[in-house]
């Protein structure tokens, strides 16, 4: 009976598996545009939202029809975007928040829930990166970018899962990096908090879909991204850093189509698999002739993705975003 029970699993898994490529075959070939949910009256988070490429994700998702709320240390940063979402038409509220505090994190969601609804989309965007060598990255900033980069994914999901639960729909968006599939040099510990951002978001979707909800999660994994404060000053040889519209149009795209993950640049997909392919020795080789030096300038500060200080640097970053929300047509809001 058990082998039967067994051949019976595995006819099934095979049958299954036909028709789920048959699906992704028809699927490749349907333009996004016919395959995108509509986000309209959706209330959506994003972590790390003052600034860089939270706030374009902000101004995307209120073009949208979306109801944005952003989380962010820095409250000038918060006001700004809100600011700019405002000008442009959209609904946003902002709320100062230590992510690196659990119970800040829990307090701000209640709040949230409170005054504003239920939390149907999560953006897990807020990140920071050190940029040293290992032996000296000090302890302070390497706990600190575990908290950002990964820690707060629990605290936030632990938060707003829940309400999600209750209506058995959602959607949470990661944004990892490919430093979450392949190690960098001086990188150790944002490397790290991505790899675990990658494997947060798999775990969680498996275990969603294994207890039955319809609850979607993508997780991003962009090349280095220029404009955001983090990688102004990366070596990278033949690949060009990627713009930040570039990077916040596929994020939308990816979550609207309930894509399970996106590598941006798509090349990239096929560079990841020929790591398990090839000789260590090549990768290794391939990797440090890639990127050069992922961080030459060895700043002594921790680099925030959100909340960027420097008045000119948020003086460019406004006209980028500004540029963004005249781009966006009526049209790009239906689904």
């Amino acid at each position: 009976m058990s082998y039967i029970r067994s051949t019976g699993d595995v006819i099934g898994f095979l049958l299954l598996s036909a028709v789920t490529i048959i699906k992704s075959i028809f699927k490749f070939f349907v333009p996004k545009k016919y395959q995108m949910k509509c986000v309209s009256g959706e209330i959506a988070l994003v972590t790390g939202g003052g600034g860089g490429l939270g706030r374009l994700l902000s101004l995307r998702l209120a073009n949208l029809g979306a109801i944005v709320v952003v989380w962010d240390i820095n409250k000038d940063g918060i006001d700004e975007t809100v600011k700019l979402v405002q000008s442009a038409g959209g609904t946003c509220y902002g709320y100062v928040c230590n992510l690196c505090n659990r119970e800040d994190v829990y307090k701000k969601a209640a709040l949230l829930k409170e005054q504003i609804g239920k939390v149907s989309i999560l953006v897990n965007n807020a990140g920071v990166v050190s940029g040293k060598k290992f032996m000296d990255t000090p302890d302070d900033l390497i706990i600190k970018t575990m908290d950002v980069n990964i820690m707060s994914h629990f605290w936030t999901v632990k938060a707003f899962l829940p309400g999600m639960m209750e209506d058995n729909k959602g959607h949470i968006v990661s944004i990892a990096s490919l430093a979450g599939h392949v190690g960098i040099p001086k990188l150790v510990d944002y490397c790290a908090s991505k790899f675990a951002a990658v494997g947060f978001d798999e775990a969680l979707r498996m275990e969603l879909e294994a207890d039955g909800y319809n609850i979607n999660t993508t997780v991003i994994c962009p090349y280095f991204i220029r404009s955001t404060g983090m990688f102004e000053d990366v070596q990278s040889r033949f690949m060009p850093t990627l713009s930040p519209n570039e990077v916040a149009d596929r994020v939308i795209s990816a979550m609207r189509c309930d894509e399970k993950f996106a590598i941006l640049p798509n090349f990239f997909q096929g560079l990841l698999a020929a790591k398990w392919i090839f000789p260590w020795n090549c990768v290794s080789m391939f990797l440090r002739g890639l990127v050069h030096d992922a961080s030459p300038e060895h700043s002594e500060v921790i680099k925030p993705k959100f909340g960027q200080e420097n008045t000119e640097s948020m003086k460019d970053q406004n006209v980028i975003h500004q540029q963004l929300t005249r781009r966006i047509s009526s049209s790009e809001r239906k689904p």
